[in-house]
């Protein structure tokens, strides 16, 4: 008698799972996912609410409040452990859309945000 096995790592296939297929549907991110949609984070006061019109566009605040929620309910408070979770976590990477802000623009939404 044999043992249960995985899927071979190799194999394509022909439709690809989705990320959403991966995350329950009592999830705390989609709480988290739910309640950031509903905020008006320009009337809030979030720094970078508005888009500039030059030079490298930055990420939007909702999604860096998505990952500081995130980090705060799980008691992930270092910006450097946030960027390793925004890259090997599911939740996270379905969080963010894939997105993956490294530690220093962490930090900096913590810093130029820390009153609101």
């Amino acid at each position: 008698m044999g043992y249960i096995e995985g899927q071979n790592r190799n194999q394509i296939t022909l439709f690809p799972e989705s990320i959403d297929d991966y995350i329950s549907d009592q999830s705390t991110v989609r709480v988290i996912d739910e309640y950031i949609d509903q905020l008006d984070i320009g009337s809030l006061g979030f720094k970078k609410a508005v888009s500039p019109t030059m030079g490298r566009p930055p990420y939007d605040p909702k999604d860096m409040l998505r990952l500081y929620i995130y980090g705060y309910l799980n008691r992930i408070r270092s910006s450097r452990r946030l960027e390793h979770e925004a890259i090997r976590n599911i939740e996270v990477i379905w969080l963010l859309k894939k997105l993956k802000p490294d530690f220093k623009t962490i930090a900096d939404f913590r810093k130029d945000n820390k009153k609101r």
